[in-house]
């Protein structure tokens, strides 16, 4: 159970922890982190040629990930699929530990969630969604959701 719970705790205590640091530089941080990510298994050589070409996509991901938060997300979604291959072939991050690619297979979507949720610190994400729960409490029963379309019968 802990080898699941482990990595989304870990994921989450990031997630806390960067919110402390204020916006821009919260973003531009997580950018440059999901690109070092991008490198971490270049010493193991699992994929040959193919650790450096998942490196320069990294990189580029991370560069755009300076301006948006989407990309930095989309950086730890493509991590985590290399978490998996690796995982599965075999050639953990951390060699001495089996499981390493595994747990960070887990933890990488947690933050990425974040990240696609715009990279907020808790107390923002809170007062997002509660003011999206106050407006959808205040609408009229069978009233259509206020942006959206309604088709003539």
């Amino acid at each position: 159970m802990l080898r699941y719970l482990t990595p989304v705790i870990i994921g989450l205590i990031w997630a806390l922890a960067c919110s402390f640091i204020p916006e821009p530089r919260r973003r531009q941080i997580n950018a440059v982190v999901v690109g070092g990510a991008g490198a971490a298994y270049i010493s193991g050589g699992g994929f040959g040629l193919g650790e450096l070409a998942f490196t320069a996509l990294m990189t580029a991901v991370a560069y755009r990930g300076l301006r948006s938060w989407t990309f930095i997300g989309v950086g730890w979604l493509l991590h985590t699929v290399w978490d998996v291959l690796h995982h599965r072939r075999g050639t953990p991050l951390i060699p001495s530990v089996h499981d390493s690619s595994f747990g960070c297979a887990i933890c990488d979507p947690v933050i990425a969630l974040w990240c696609f949720a715009g990279g907020r610190s808790p107390a923002e994400l809170l007062r997002r969604f509660t003011a999206a729960g106050a407006r959808s409490a205040r609408r009229t029963p069978g009233a259509p959701m206020p942006g959206t379309a309604t088709r003539p019968e």
